[in-house]
Formats: C-alpha cells, sequence, structure tokens
C-alpha cells in the first residue's frame, strides 16, 4: 500500500468531529488527538519550528535546500475537523481494490450502497483503487485526506535531499467545517509569501473563486393562546416563520442551484407557537447578488415586523467569508503554476468555483493568498463519501511539483 493511503487509513480512525455550537477554539478537543499525532511526525522527520498553538493550530517548516535561495516561501494548508452533519465516530474505511464497476455495497447487509446510478462519477474509477466508508460514518477524505497527500510529499522531500526545493511551510487548522478554520490562524508567524490549500474534490479541482457567505439567525416570538379562544389573538410563531420562508424564491434553494448560482438555504427550524428559530445561510459568487440576498431577508423581516408588531422578528446576520477571486486576480502566478504543474503530470485542470468556502477564502484576506487544489474525493459530509487512491497520489505529484517549478524560476 502507498505511503499516502498508510497515513490517509490511520488519519480517519481518530474522531475530530467539530461542534458548531462550540464557544471555544478548538470547537471539540478530540482535534487535538491529531494535532499531537501529526506534531509527533513532523518531529520525526526533522523539521524545524514545529508548533501547536493553544488554539490547535499546527505548523513546521521544511528550510530551503537551495543555497542563498532567492524565491518564495510556499505554503501547504489542510483541516483537521470533519463536518458536524455526520458522525466520524469509529471510522471503518474499506479498500475496494480494481474496482469493476456497478454497485458497491458499504455495509454488511447491503442495504447502504454506493451506486453510479445515484453517483455517476463513480463510472470514471473502473480499474482503480477506491476507499470508501461502511455506511455508518462519513470518511473524513475532507480533509485527512489533504493532509496525508502534504505529508507524504514533505516525507518524499525528506528522504529525498537531492530534490531542490525553497522553504516550505505547513499549517494543519482546526474548525474549518465550522468556519472559524482561520479564526486564530497566525499569518504572520506562518511567514509564507503565498499557499496552497489542499481540500478540494475531484482530480483535477483547481478553485480560486468561492462564495460570499454569510449566515443568518432569526429568532420569532409569537403569543400562546388556547385555540378556542384564539380569534384575533393568538400569534403563531411557526406559521410566521413558515411565512417568512415563502418571501424567499422557492427556486434559489441549494437543490435548484449550481455552478455560479446562489442560494437561500434554511437548514435549522424549531419551534412553537410562543417561539420560532430558523438558520439560514446567504451564498453567491457575486458580491452585488449578495448584498442583494442579504437586502431581501432584512426587507422580509421588516414587512413580517409592520405586520405582527416591531420586535416579533429578531434578525441578526453575520457575515462568514468572502470570494477569494478579488484578492487572487492581481497575483494569478499562484494559480497558474499549479495548473501548468497539473497538465505537465497530465491531468486535466477544472477550474470551477467553489461552492462553499475553505480557509483560504479568509486568509486570502487575511493577507495569505491561498487558492484550492484537489484531494481526489467525492460525496462528503456523509455515508457515501469515498475517495480514489490514484487521485490522491496525484495530488501528492502535484503539490512536488509546483516546489520545483518554483525552485527553478
Amino acid at each position: 500500500m502507498s505511503n499516502v493511503a498508510e497515513k490517509f487509513l490511520a488519519y480517519v480512525k481518530i474522531d475530530t468531529q467539530s461542534d458548531r455550537y462550540s464557544e471555544t477554539t478548538p470547537s471539540t478537543r478530540k482535534q487535538l488527538d491529531l494535532a499531537k499525532l501529526l506534531v509527533k511526525e513532523l518531529k520525526a522527520l526533522k523539521l524545524e519550528n514545529v508548533t501547536l498553538s493553544e488554539h490547535g493550530y499546527v505548523m513546521a517548516t521544511l528550510p530551503a535546500n537551495i543555497p542563498n535561495f532567492t524565491g518564495p516561501t510556499i505554503g501547504f494548508i489542510a483541516h483537521m475537523d470533519t463536518s458536524p452533519d455526520f458522525t466520524a465516530e469509529n471510522v471503518s474505511p474499506k479498500l475496494v481494490e480494481n474496482y469493476h464497476g456497478g454497485d458497491l455495497p458499504l455495509d454488511d447487509a447491503g442495504e447502504i450502497v454506493l451506486s453510479p446510478k445515484e453517483f455517476p462519477e463513480l463510472a470514471n474509477y473502473k480499474g482503480k483503487t477506491l476507499i470508501t466508508t461502511d455506511g455508518s460514518t462519513l470518511l473524513g477524505a475532507d480533509d485527512k485526506a489533504g493532509i496525508a497527500e502534504i505529508m507524504t510529499a514533505i516525507e518524499h522531500l525528506v528522504q529525498h535531499p537531492e530534490i531542490p526545493h525553497g522553504p516550505i511551510r505547513i499549517g494543519f487548522t482546526p474548525d474549518e467545517e465550522v468556519g472559524r478554520g482561520a479564526d486564530y490562524f497566525d499569518v504572520e508567524a506562518f511567514n509564507a509569501d503565498f499557499a496552497y490549500t489542499l481540500d478540494g474534490g475531484e482530480i483535477g479541482d483547481l478553485n480560486y473563486e468561492n462564495f460570499n457567505a454569510a449566515g443568518a439567525e432569526i429568532i420569532i416570538h409569537g403569543r400562546s393562546v388556547h385555540p378556542g379562544s384564539a380569534k384575533d389573538k393568538m400569534v403563531n410563531a411557526i406559521m410566521i416563520a413558515i411565512e417568512l420562508a415563502q418571501m424567499l424564491p422557492d427556486r434559489e434553494r441549494p437543490e435548484h442551484t449550481e455552478e455560479y448560482e446562489g442560494f437561500f438555504h434554511l437548514f435549522e427550524l424549531e419551534g412553537d407557537v410562543e417561539r420560532a428559530r430558523m438558520v439560514y445561510i446567504l451564498r453567491d459568487h457575486d458580491r452585488e447578488k449578495y448584498n442583494a440576498r442579504i437586502e431581501l431577508l432584512e426587507r422580509s423581516a421588516s414587512t413580517l415586523n409592520a405586520r405582527y408588531g416591531v420586535g416579533t422578528v429578531e434578525l441578526t446576520i453575520k457575515e462568514q467569508y468572502r470570494n477569494m477571486k478579488e484578492k487572487l486576480l492581481p497575483h494569478m502566478h499562484i494559480v497558474d503554476t499549479a495548473k501548468e504543474a497539473m497538465q505537465s503530470l497530465g491531468i486535466e485542470p477544472l477550474i470551477t468555483p467553489i461552492r462553499g468556502g475553505t480557509d483560504g477564502s479568509r486568509l486570502s484576506y487575511m493577507g495569505l493568498l491561498t487558492p484550492n487544489i484537489f484531494t481526489g474525493g467525492h460525496n462528503f459530509h456523509g455515508n457515501y463519501e469515498y475517495i480514489c487512491l490514484e487521485s490522491m497520489e496525484s495530488a501528492v505529484q502535484v503539490i512536488l511539483k509546483i516546489i520545483e517549478l518554483y525552485a527553478a524560476k
């Protein structure tokens, strides 16, 4: 088995699920279990400046081996946490060698099936080695595949000192899945000229633009009155929540959108007559359209307050991240070099907008320009997640090729 597979299979067995409701960083202490293992491995490779911060950020340096090197310091970053959307406890990955096509039963009973009928991309992997779940958990390729690929590339450079390279910085972050992966990332201490996140999907993915993103919490205050005498007295918070949802375009939801189309996504709704709570995320690549989404939600809340009374609807909107394209456009050599690296390896670059965000989204606005590269995974955040081993090995080669290209400039 290849080094990248061995590392990946070890990392995914460590439960690092983050918690969006926690107020600590890292949001879960168990993320430190992986952080401490990575620190141990980085020290064993004799990297320099290996650190683990109080907030769970791992950093390390592979110094340049080219005398008087004047080129850039390149960073490679991946996140340690897995999504809170699906359990990551007791991950038991399955290795499928020489996939023959067709359905792949994940659980022992054969009731949970990874099928090309639902996931047509599977047809691209006939003859390849796949790593899947056992149907009971997510896999954790997002983003432990990125960690394994970075660690394998760095290990290769350490074991082959004859390969010339400039200074390389490594960064592993907590809490990316809950939107807080860059909160305590020390850009100054990281001290790279630019970086790449390894946090993308299928082979060839190369991303330098992403959604502008905001989260909205809506608290609706009702008035509970016995339904037998409720006429002109009851104010039903649940019904007002439904009314608000209907004021937003029903075709502008995630299940109806793709590519550059933005959306309103209601992902939490709870309550009773007296009180209801809604949580939305708002997304759009275009800044003006993104602002228009915020304004529409604000107008809808104002309309309901005018109808039912001031204070009935409390709306709180918090910006989460912005489109990194604005920052990267003046420095496209970073993207172009990744593209050149892929092409030189026979990989077709798939330059697509991210329908989400990465740590690089925020880091690019914090002064560290950071586009995103593929890991090889599919179906993140659920029990149908899988990854192609050959794609992971290609990601390792892309990292090494980027380093080689900048060393030669």
